[in-house]
């Protein structure tokens, strides 16, 4: 009898280790597994933020700014610096409400000369 427990006894040692690696070892598997993953979004992401910070670069280059007009130059429509000071204060004054739509348009005809 004696035989039989010893086996027993190295038998259940034998599971109880099995059991106990297997345990360990699927427990690390799984973090493993959800370690790789968080990996993987991180990379991704990171390479999205590379790929934002290239594009600007790989833009083409600005375009050349156009030659300025001279100051003195005389506006092409034919009116003069103070006819343009008249409608920019007409604006101001319709966009803040003071003068009514009907009223800017009158105003507007009178400096226009229409």
């Amino acid at each position: 009898m004696m035989r039989r427990r010893v086996r027993r006894r190295a038998i259940v040692g034998t599971a109880v280790v099995g059991g106990a690696a297997y345990a360990a070892g699927s427990h690390g598997a799984t973090k493993s597994a959800e370690q790789q993953q968080t990996d993987a979004q991180q990379n991704a992401q990171i390479d999205d933020l590379q790929q934002q910070q290239q594009a600007p670069q790989q833009a083409p280059p600005p375009q050349p700014a156009p030659a300025p007009q001279e100051a003195a130059a005389p506006a092409p429509t034919g009116l003069t610096d103070e006819s343009i000071a008249q409608l920019k204060q007409l604006g101001q004054l319709h966009e803040s409400g003071i003068l009514t739509d009907a009223e800017f348009e009158a105003s507007k005809q009178k400096i226009l000369g229409t």
